[in-house]
Parts: C-alpha cells; sequence; structure tokens
C-alpha cells in the first residue's frame, strides 16, 4: 500500500467512571465493547480508554473494567486518569487492569503514537504535570519521527492547558514536531479544537455524562489530514468516515493539496459494515453520484478521484454515503476547501493548548457545542 493511503485508525471509549458492576455506564461499556468487536476487529490499529477508568480508583472497579476489556477483540492502550489516581497510587491500575507503564511510544501503520501519563507526577484530583523526565523521554521520540518522516500523534488524559507543571514545553514540542493531533478524555464532552498546527479532540465520557447518548469515537490520519466523528451506540448499519480531502475546520498543513485543494481531489473513506459488501458513492454539493471503489490492500478503504480546475474557490460539501448489503445506510459529510492558488485565510488562532481555539457545535459529527461537563458548565463531577 503506498503511504498515502496508510490510514491510522483508532477507537476511542470515553472515560468510563465504572463504579458498581450493572450500573448503566457499565452496561453501557459492555454494549460498546461487543459493537466495536463487530465493526472494526482486524479493521482498526487500535482501541484507546482515555483515563477515568475506575471512578475510585478502587480495586474492585478496576476489576470491573478488565472483565470488560478482556472481550475485546481490538489492541487496546489504556491511560491513567485523576480518578484512576484518586488513591495517589497507581499500583491497582497497573496490576489489576493490566495497562502498561507510561509514557510508552508506538510505530503503527506508518505513524509515531505517544501515550503520555499526566496524573503520577501530581498530588490527585485535577494535579496534572509533565515532569522534565516524561518531556525529555518525548523531545528524543518526536525526532525519531521526524527523521523517520513519521506523522506524530499524542494521547493523554486532557487538554494541555490543564497541566500545572510542563505545559510550556509540551506546546513548544507539539508546534516544532508539528504534531498532528492530541487524543483526550477528562472533557465529558465532544469537541475538535484546531490551533493551526495541531488537532485537539476530547471524547464524551461513557459515564457521569449530560449531553447526547452514549457511543464512541472513530479517529483517523490519512496523509497528515485528521478526522473524526462520533459513533451512538444505538446506530445501526455501516459506518462512514471520510478520511480525505480535510474538513475547512481541519486544515492544519495549507501545502498539502489533501488540506486545500487545487487540481485534484482525492477522495478516500473508511467503511464498516456487519451486513456483507457496500455500495459506496461520494457527491460533491449534492450533485451526480461519484463511485468510490474499495482498496485491493484494505477492503474497508474506498477511494475515488475528481478532476476539479473548474471548480469554483471556496468551500464545498462532499458527501461519502455507503448502502451494505442488509439495506442499512450511513454518510459522512465534510466541506472541503477549493483554491487553484493555495491561498487560505486562517481564523484567529489562540495558540495555547486550550479549548480557546475550539469552533463550537458540528452536529454532523456528534459535537454539540454546550460543554456539558466538569470544565466548564456542567455539574463538579
Amino acid at each position: 500500500m503506498p503511504d498515502s493511503d496508510k490510514v491510522l485508525c483508532w477507537v476511542h471509549f470515553g472515560d468510563l467512571h465504572i463504579t458498581q458492576a450493572g450500573e448503566q455506564n457499565h452496561r453501557d461499556f459492555l454494549a460498546l465493547i461487543d459493537k466495536a468487536n463487530r465493526y472494526f476487529a482486524g479493521r482498526v490499529s487500535f482501541a484507546v480508554l482515555p483515563g477515568d477508568n475506575a471512578d475510585d480508583g478502587a480495586e474492585a472497579q478496576f476489576r470491573l473494567v478488565r472483565d470488560a476489556i478482556e472481550k475485546l477483540s481490538i489492541p487496546l492502550h489504556i491511560l491513567p486518569g485523576d480518578h484512576d489516581f484518586h488513591t495517589r497510587s497507581l499500583k491497582a491500575f497497573h496490576t489489576i487492569l493490566g495497562a502498561q507503564r507510561l509514557p510508552k511510544s508506538i510505530v503503527v501503520d506508518g505513524h509515531r503514537c505517544l501515550f503520555l501519563d499526566i496524573v503520577s507526577a501530581g498530588a490527585g484530583g485535577p494535579d496534572f504535570r509533565l515532569e522534565d523526565a516524561q518531556l525529555d523521554w518525548m523531545a528524543s521520540e518526536l525526532v525519531h519521527a521526524d527523521a523517520a518522516r513519521q506523522k506524530a500523534l499524542v494521547f493523554m488524559h486532557a487538554y494541555p492547558s490543564d497541566l500545572r507543571a510542563g505545559a510550556d514545553r509540551l506546546r513548544s514540542l507539539l508546534a516544532r514536531h508539528r504534531v498532528a493531533c492530541v487524543d483526550m478524555g477528562h472533557t465529558h464532552y465532544n469537541e475538535l479544537a484546531n490551533d493551526g498546527r495541531t488537532i485537539f479532540m476530547a471524547t464524551r465520557s461513557t459515564g457521569q455524562v449530560e449531553e447526547g447518548p452514549v457511543g464512541f469515537s472513530v479517529v483517523a490520519v490519512n496523509a497528515g489530514v485528521v478526522s473524526w466523528r462520533f459513533a451512538p451506540l444505538a446506530a445501526s448499519g455501516p459506518l462512514v468516515l471520510v478520511t480525505r480531502p480535510a474538513d475547512h475546520r481541519l486544515i492544519i498543513d495549507v501545502n498539502s493539496p489533501d488540506q486545500i485543494v487545487r487540481e485534484t481531489l482525492a477522495i478516500r473513506a473508511k467503511v464498516w459494515s456487519v451486513d456483507g459488501p457496500c455500495d459506496v458513492v461520494a457527491r460533491i454539493d449534492g450533485g451526480a453520484p461519484i463511485p468510490l471503489a474499495p482498496h485491493a490492500g484494505d477492503p474497508s478503504l474506498w477511494l475515488g478521484s475528481v478532476d476539479v480546475r473548474g471548480m469554483s474557490e471556496g468551500p464545498h460539501s462532499l458527501t461519502v454515503q455507503a448502502l451494505d448489503g442488509d439495506g442499512g445506510a450511513d454518510l459522512d459529510t465534510i466541506a472541503f476547501l477549493a483554491s487553484r492558488n493555495g491561498r487560505y485565510a486562517p481564523p484567529p488562532r489562540a495558540r495555547d493548548g486550550s479549548d480557546r481555539d475550539a469552533f463550537g457545535g458540528w452536529p454532523e459529527k456528534g459535537i454539540l457545542g454546550t460543554q456539558l461537563g466538569p470544565n466548564r458548565n456542567g455539574r463538579k463531577w
């Protein structure tokens, strides 16, 4: 498979906050695992738990999480959150849950993924910190990623701006090495932010949630393009995620023809289904259907291309729709930017590693924009 067609994909289960067996979030997590197995086993790179797995950091709660994830058929990476550190120790997190010690780095599908621990150096609660040793390690990993021409991604429990130590150096590393995205939990609500270089993404929690239906997010990085959507548990039929080109809200590389489209629109979409073969088409601005074909090396990746030299400059909608063998349907829509000379006027950016660069609601992707959670407008969990 050409490097440009390698898609790093993962499933993000939001903060679990598991308390007791049979509670709604426990039942929901088991159902989400079952759905993820049916849709994604062997078809995504890995899954992520972003922290706050056990609500009180209790051994019995970690056992419930362990028993649930033993049913998961996808490689799993687990982060600690402040609730996991409630006892001021991560011993049960490691010994019972079986979570690996962090930081750690993996290279998968041509990307370097860095998993950070922002709780151990703190005093508990929201005292998030990155100590020098972990930042030194991260700097070395990013240098190696640059040398190998690998896109780097970071996984941590909260926004960089939530750090009480290490925030400035972390922001500098993200900017200097053009880290494509930072995937997080903690907020309890879905949110995307773009500082012009890095996409920050948070997925709503599975427990202690105040907005919208339960589900998981599906994320992809394809030729430097970051794509994201939330998939509710109750949804059936196929699941579609456009992985190229970039939505104009997620442009982080103005020199890429997949982020500012000039002459040829390369269409890439991941389509997952449990009900047999799919018929997949694309439409630009609601126009005639453009048939897509499955990739020879990855049948869940669908491809097409369109000459757009006669297209007017500015944003245009791209919708990819899939119909499965059982009559189920799904679609994903983005708005790409066409510009023959590559001109782009980005919005003002705060660039402080916070939600100040979030762009509000995006209902089609599952982002309500209400920020109902402990960081903003919700209850103080």
